[in-house]
């Protein structure tokens, strides 16, 4: 199929991926997306937008590293020490405390490191707890990333020595991860813009997701999160995503980037 010609505009470009991707870029920042998406096309020799357009539309490999590059996806197992320390010792006992089975949610999971992460420290710190994991994203190559669990080293900056000897396997090509841990996590594709969620979480992480989405869309995503929480449940978000103004959501701050529905 012969593909539609585009103007040399952003405006247009975006309009025309957004069918093809499901991504709908008029939710993030122009400036920062505009700039990452020439600075992609830059890097790849491609001068306009129609013949990047083009290029998109006949290289798959092409597509899924732009794809990949737009998304931003950049994960570590226990990415911010110090906010794992506040989530083993106050978030999760308070949590536990309703003594039903916790239903937890990373959205925006990239490539699995996040939901995994909590998946080992209910096992490690709360063995006798009752839990699900969900991990979603857009990208379906790094869900399937995810689903594989096989990392990289650098993957483990922040991860205690003891985790890495306990829940993966050294092979020639990185480290798997357990199927014991596997089987904890669940991982779907979804779109937070434009997906309807899930209801019933006690505990929703979204971090480092939202940084080049607009006001408006940031508004109505975590109204989204917030609707899907159970009464006291928490919200956690990312070291940049402060919710100032969100009062109104009926979220209150119990601790830096935990946020409780009242």
């Amino acid at each position: 199929m012969a593909i539609a010609p585009i103007s040399n505009t952003y405006e247009d470009f975006i309009k025309a991926f957004h069918p093809k991707s499901g991504l709908d870029l008029k939710f993030y920042k122009q400036n920062q997306m505009q700039r990452r998406i020439l600075s992609f096309m830059n890097s790849h020799g491609y001068p306009t937008f129609p013949e990047f357009f083009k290029a998109l539309n006949s290289d798959q490999s092409l597509y899924d590293a732009f794809f990949k590059h737009l998304t931003i996806n950049v994960s570590q197992f226990f990415r911010d020490a110090n906010q794992w320390k506040t989530l083993k010792e106050s978030i999760i006992p308070q949590l536990l405390q309703n003594k039903s089975p916790l239903k937890l949610w990373s959205a925006g999971c990239s490539s699995g490191q996040e939901p995994y992460s909590l998946a080992m420290t209910l096992t490690e710190y709360f063995p006798n707890s009752k839990f699900t994991v969900l991990g979603t994203d857009i990208d379906i190559n790094v869900l399937n990333q995810a689903k594989e669990g096989l990392y990289k080293q650098n993957d483990f900056a922040s991860t205690p020595p003891e985790f890495l000897q306990k829940y993966f396997i050294s092979t020639d090509k990185g480290y798997q991860i357990k199927e014991s841990v596997k089987r904890l996590v669940t991982f779907q594709h979804q779109n937070l813009l434009t997906d309807r969620f899930q209801s019933g979480f006690d505990f929703i992480a979204c971090r480092n997701v939202v940084i080049y989405f607009t006001d408006e869309a940031k508004e109505m995503l975590y109204k989204k999160f917030t609707d899907a929480l159970k009464t006291g449940g928490i919200l956690f978000t990312g070291s940049t995503e402060h919710l100032f103004g969100m009062k109104h959501l009926g979220l209150k701050a119990v601790s830096s980037f935990f946020y409780q529905k009242e």
